[in-house]
C-alpha cells in the first residue's frame, strides 16, 4: 500500500501579509518533507501537496492556524510515487486567477449542492450545465451534457459567458458549475451573481468530492480528471488514471496519442508536433536520454532543489 498521501485544497480568508505567510509555510513544509505548490495571496491559500501521512499532518495543522483556515477541509488521495518533483511556494495576486476586481466568494457566491445530490441537478431540464475548467482539462473527462467554454485559460471565462449568456441562459432558469476541487467555482459563481444571474449552484468539493462519493455505477462523469500534477488523472474513487503527460507541451495524452506516429515519448505528441525547431526536439530527447540514465541508477533527474518563486 502505498504511503504518500496527497492533499488538494484552498481557502478564502484574508491574509495581511502573503509573503511572511509563505515565508512560514515554506518552512514548514520542507521539514516536513512535503513536496507539491501552495500558492498565497491576500485573498487566501490555495495548492495541492504530497508527502508522509505525518508530514501532511503537520502541513496541515501550520495552514489551520492561519486566521479563518481553522476547519479546512482538503480532498484527499494517494499516490504509488511521490507525484510532485519539488516544493513551490509562492505569492500570487489571487489564488486562482479569473482577473475581474472585485470578485470575492466570502462576500457573495452560488449555493453548494453535495455530490450525492448533484446528478439530480444536472439531470434537470430547466439546468444548464457548465464546465469552468480549461479545454484540455475537459478533453480527459467531463460530466455528460456539459457545456465546454473552450478556454485556454480561467482568464478567459468572464468573456467566454458575456459573450454567450443569452444562448447559455435560453429555456434555462438555473446555472449549475463544476470545476476540479471547487476552487474556480467559487469565482465563477460569484462572477455570475454579480453579472445578475440568481440561481447559480456549483458542485462542493468539485469533481475529486465527486469521484470519491459517488459509486461508478451511479456516476454521471464520463472519463477521467486531470489533475495538476503526475499521476496526471485520477478516476473514481480517486484511483490513478490511464492519461500520461506529453514533455514537450505538459498536455495530457491517452493510449490513442501514444499510438500515433507522431508521438515521441518525452519529446511530444499528436498537439504539438511540427511546432518545434530541430534543436528544441533534439535537447528534449537529450532530456529524456538522461531522465531514463537516471531512473537506471534509482536516481531523481528533476527535483533536487526547492524553488523559490514570488
Amino acid at each position: 500500500m502505498t504511503d504518500i498521501q496527497v492533499a488538494a485544497l484552498y481557502r478564502f480568508t484574508d491574509i495581511a501579509d502573503p509573503q511572511a505567510v509563505r515565508d512560514a509555510m515554506e518552512a514548514v513544509l520542507d521539514r516536513a518533507g512535503i513536496r507539491g505548490t501552495l500558492l498565497i495571496a491576500s485573498e487566501g491559500i490555495n495548492g495541492t501537496i504530497a508527502g508522509s501521512a505525518d508530514g501532511i499532518a503537520t502541513a496541515l495543522a501550520a495552514i489551520r492556524a492561519l486566521p479563518g483556515c481553522e476547519d479546512l477541509a482538503p480532498k484527499f488521495s494517494t499516490a504509488d510515487a511521490m507525484p510532485f518533483h519539488r516544493l513551490k511556494v509562492r505569492v500570487k495576486r489571487e489564488i486562482v486567477t479569473m482577473g475581474v476586481p472585485g470578485t470575492d466568494p466570502t462576500a457573495i457566491v452560488g449555493t453548494y449542492v453535495a455530490p450525492a445530490e448533484w446528478n439530480a441537478l444536472i439531470a434537470d431540464p430547466s439546468t444548464v450545465v457548465i464546465d469552468t475548467r480549461n479545454a484540455y482539462e475537459v478533453k480527459v473527462g467531463t460530466f455528460a451534457g456539459a457545456v465546454d467554454p473552450q478556454t485556454d485559460s480561467f482568464r478567459d471565462f468572464p468573456d467566454w459567458f458575456r459573450a454567450n449568456r443569452d444562448t447559455l441562459l435560453a429555456g434555462k432558469t438555473q446555472v449549475a458549475m463544476f470545476c476540479t476541487g471547487g476552487i474556480r467555482c467559487e469565482k465563477s459563481t460569484a462572477f455570475l451573481k454579480s453579472e445578475g444571474v440568481d440561481a447559480v449552484y456549483h458542485l462542493d468539493g468539485g469533481i475529486l468530492k465527486y469521484l470519491e462519493e459517488v459509486p461508478a455505477d451511479a456516476s454521471a462523469w464520463q472519463g477521467e480528471c486531470f489533475v495538476f500534477d503526475e499521476r496526471v488523472a485520477v478516476g473514481h474513487g480517486l484511483t490513478p488514471g490511464t492519461h500520461g503527460l506529453c514533455r514537450g507541451c505538459r498536455m495530457p495524452i491517452n493510449a490513442d496519442d501514444r499510438a500515433s506516429p507522431l508521438f515521441q515519448e518525452g519529446v511530444q505528441c499528436p498537439a504539438c508536433a511540427g511546432t518545434r525547431d530541430a534543436a528544441t526536439l533534439a535537447a528534449k530527447a537529450e532530456r529524456h536520454r538522461q531522465v531514463k540514465l537516471a531512473a537506471k541508477r534509482g536516481e531523481q533527474h528533476v527535483g533536487k532543489r526547492m524553488e523559490r518563486d514570488v
